[in-house]
């Protein structure tokens, strides 16, 4: 799709400013339940732990929410003013365990060069090309196919993620992004330690540990899922365009309209990328309202063949699995002989 043909920018522009009662509303019937989840799931504890991850799994549904409204405020789309956006990102981040600075700053670089193979490895989930894992030593070989297994990526690398890597800035990391890190830390130590000391910490490690794990898997997914498809955009940086890398390489995933509720009409990606000014709960009536934003869909059923995506084939420009390289293999083979 080229962006000449189509005068997005105007079109954008109309949904790209917040509604502060929306926002605020959203807000409310998003932190309230969560809240009131974590105290009835650890009352629930005294009737059976069946009972407290039923609880749980509700619980992740509104986190997730949390997390999208976080996402906005580093975008600056869910208040008017910088200062309201960074206030509540701030507070967000402590609930969600990332710091907002960091996160905000690595984000915008990730919306900056997504589909742009020569700026790939800051906020996104890294992926080699074929000819780059070929010609890679055995153990950088070995590493890669242990991060990008399925079991290991959306379990325990999602929940380091949120649990551990968050707790530490980027070497290149500004000032702010490092005391972002350095506060929100403080918080969760602060937090932790109180809810520890009025319930204990077996029962806190009870209803957080599952949170933790199931929130992480599911945002390490949607991350995932709305780049990792086909067919999807990769060029090189000379050839890149922004338009085509929004349109082109970010997922419309559809999903049911109560999971579409939860995950906060992230699934419109392609719009977002667009215009990451334009606050998640204007993302569907953008869509709605232009036919030019209303592309194939990607079902959950399409989805789950991003499971089996492991590398980029320049040549093909496509993403493929490792039953690639035996086809390449053996064209060097034919090529040498």
């Amino acid at each position: 799709m080229k962006s000449e043909k189509f005068k997005w920018q105007s079109v954008v522009a109309k949904y790209a400013f917040p509604d502060v009662w929306r926002s605020v509303w959203q807000v409310l019937n998003s932190l309230v339940p969560f809240i009131v989840l974590w105290y009835l799931a650890y009352r629930s504890l005294e009737v059976g732990y069946w009972l407290t991850l039923l609880l749980v799994v509700a619980m992740s549904g509104f986190m997730t929410r949390l997390f999208i409204i976080f996402h906005d405020c580093c975008h600056g789309s869910f208040f008017k003013t910088p200062r309201a956006n960074d206030l509540m990102g701030l507070v967000l981040g402590v609930f969600v365990f990332t710091p907002y600075f960091e996160w905000k700053h690595d984000h915008a670089i990730h919306h900056a060069t997504a589909g742009d193979l020569d700026r790939r490895g800051i906020g996104d989930v890294y992926t080699m090309t074929v000819e780059e894992y070929m010609a890679s030593p055995w153990y950088k070989k070995f590493g890669y196919r242990f991060l990008r297994n399925p079991l290991f990526l959306f379990t325990i690398s999602a929940f380091i993620v949120f649990v551990v890597l968050h707790r530490f800035w980027r070497l290149e990391a500004g000032r702010r992004e490092k005391n972002s890190v350095v506060w929100t830390n403080i918080a969760l130590v602060a937090a932790a330690g109180w809810i520890m000391l009025m319930i204990g910490w077996q029962s806190f490690l009870l209803i957080q540990v599952p949170l933790m794990l199931i929130v992480s898997s599911a945002g390490v997914w949607l991350f995932y899922v709305q780049h990792n498809f086909e067919p999807t955009y990769w060029e090189r940086h000379a050839n890149w365009e922004f338009f085509n890398a929004g349109m082109d390489g970010s997922s419309f995933y559809k999903l049911p309209k109560l999971l579409q509720w939860v995950t906060g009409n992230i699934g419109f990606h392609h719009i977002h990328h667009l215009s990451p000014k334009i606050p998640n709960y204007k993302l569907e009536e953008c869509h709605n309202e232009n036919p030019p934003f209303q592309i194939e869909p990607l079902t959950f059923r399409e989805s789950l063949k991003s499971l089996y995506f492991r590398l980029w084939d320049e040549k093909e420009k496509m993403l493929v699995g490792w039953e690639v390289l035996k086809k390449y293999r053996m064209q060097n083979m034919n090529t040498n002989q």
